[in-house]
C-alpha cells in the first residue's frame, strides 16, 4: 500500500505503572471490583461493589467525591467515561457536572480514597480519558472544549498549559473520548453534529486542531478503541430512528484521517449508545437502552465488525434503562448500570460471546440520575 493509504501500526502503549511508579502498588490477583456513580446534586458518591468468584457483587460502601453531580433521572451526563479506571486499576477519575471538577482516587480492592479535587477547566465536565501519565476530560456546557492533564508521581493531576482546544462549534454535545493504543491520537464524538473529531497528541502532551469527520450514520454517540487500534463508533440512529442503532469501525491514518474499515452493523436494539470491549479486544458488547438488552460483536484483527449469532446476546428485564457497561479486566465478566430498575446487571461471558445472567446487584436508585460505571 502506499505512503497516502498507509495504516497506524500501533506502539505497545506504556502502562501508567511504568510512567508513575512511585506511588502505584500491585492490586492482589483476587482482588476485582466494580464501581458505580451517584451523580448526585447534592454531593456526588461512588458506590463500591466487591466481586466474588462468580461474578456477583456485594456492596461495600459510598465515598463522597467532594464534588456535585448534574442530578436528574435518566442519562443526565449523556456521556460514556464519566467514571474511568486507569489502565493498572490503581486510580478512578470521576467527574463531577455539577461544580466543574475532577475527583481523582486511590483504589486498593473496594476501598477508594481521595487523592485530589480539581477544577476540569470548563463547564460541566462528562467524560475523561487517560492513556499513561496523560488525562484528557470533556468540558460539555458553554463552550464545548478538552482540557488535558499531566498525572504526575503524587497521583495528582496538573492542568498542562495550553491544552484547552474547542470543538467544532458551541452546542456539539460530545459525549465520549479516547486514546489510540499508541497515544498519537485522541478521539471525540459530537451527538448533536455526528462528527468525529481527531487531535494528534504533541510531545509536550497538548493537542493540534481537531480534524473532522462527518459520521454518515446518526446519532453518533460513543468511541473506543480496540487494542489492534481499530475505532468503533456506536450510532443510535438519531432521535427519530432510536430503532436502527449500529456499530461502525475506522483505521486512524497518519494525517489524523479516518479510514472506514466496516460500514454499519445493527445491533437490533434501540437507543444503543454504550460500548465495552474484552481486554484482547476479541468480543464487544452494546448496551441497547430501550430496548433492555445487550448485543454482541465479534471484532477482526484488522478492525472488522461482526455480529455474533442472533447480534443479542443478553436481555434484562422491560424497563431496566441499562446505560453504561463494562467488562471486567479477565474478561469473564459484563456489568450493566440500569438505571430504569435502579440495578447492576451481572454477565458471564461465555466462549463463544454470549451472556449467560448471573444476577442483579441492588443499590442504586432508579430514576435518580446515576451514571458511570468502572469495573476490574
Amino acid at each position: 500500500m502506499n505512503n497516502k493509504s498507509r495504516m497506524i501500526i500501533p506502539r505497545l502503549a506504556l502502562t501508567l505503572a511504568a510512567q508513575v511508579a512511585p506511588y502505584i502498588y500491585a492490586q492482589a490477583a483476587d482482588e476485582h471490583a466494580v464501581f458505580a456513580m451517584t451523580n448526585s446534586v447534592e454531593g456526588n458518591q461512588i458506590i463500591a461493589y466487591s466481586r466474588a468468584a462468580d461474578g456477583s457483587l456485594i456492596e461495600r460502601n459510598h465515598f463522597p467525591t467532594g464534588g456535585r453531580g448534574s442530578g436528574g433521572t435518566t442519562d443526565p451526563l449523556g456521556s460514556q467515561g464519566s467514571l474511568t479506571l486507569s489502565q493498572d486499576h490503581s486510580l478512578l477519575s470521576a467527574v463531577n457536572a455539577g461544580t466543574g471538577d475532577l475527583s481523582v482516587f486511590r483504589v486498593n480492592g473496594a476501598n477508594l480514597e481521595v487523592l485530589q479535587v480539581v477544577s476540569s477547566g470548563g463547564s460541566a465536565p462528562v467524560a475523561v480519558a487517560q492513556h499513561g501519565s496523560l488525562v484528557y476530560v470533556i468540558n460539555f456546557a458553554g463552550n464545548s472544549n478538552v482540557v488535558g492533564f499531566n498525572l504526575n508521581e503524587n497521583g495528582r493531576l496538573v492542568m498542562i498549559p495550553n491544552s484547552i482546544r474547542y470543538l467544532s462549534a458551541s452546542n456539539t454535545g460530545p459525549s465520549s473520548l479516547a486514546f489510540s493504543p499508541d497515544g498519537r491520537f485522541l478521539l471525540l464524538t459530537e451527538k448533536v453534529t455526528s462528527n468525529i473529531d481527531v487531535f494528534s497528541v504533541n510531545s509536550d502532551g497538548t493537542l493540534s486542531q481537531p480534524k473532522i469527520t462527518p459520521d454518515p450514520i446518526p446519532g453518533i454517540f460513543d468511541v473506543v478503541f480496540s487494542p489492534d487500534g481499530a475505532a468503533l463508533i456506536v450510532q443510535t440512529g438519531g432521535a427519530s430512528n432510536a430503532n436502527v442503532s449500529s456499530v461502525s469501525s475506522y483505521l486512524v491514518q497518519d494525517d489524523g484521517t479516518l479510514f472506514p474499515v466496516t460500514g454499519s452493523v445493527p445491533t437490533l436494539g434501540n437507543a444503543t449508545c454504550w460500548i465495552a470491549l474484552t481486554p484482547n479486544g476479541q468480543f464487544a458488547f452494546t448496551s441497547n437502552t430501550l430496548s433492555s438488552s445487550i448485543s454482541g460483536f465479534a471484532i477482526g484483527g484488522s478492525g472488522t465488525v461482526t455480529a455474533l449469532p442472533g447480534t443479542v446476546v443478553a436481555s434484562l428485564p422491560t424497563g431496566s434503562n441499562n446505560l453504561d457497561i463494562a467488562v471486567s479486566d479477565d474478561a469473564r465478566f459484563v456489568y450493566t448500570m440500569n438505571t430504569g430498575a435502579g440495578t447492576i446487571g451481572i454477565f458471564a461471558v461465555q466462549p463463544n460471546g454470549s451472556l449467560k445472567v448471573i444476577g442483579f446487584a441492588s443499590g442504586l436508585s432508579a430514576h435518580s440520575g446515576f451514571e458511570g460505571l468502572a469495573a476490574f
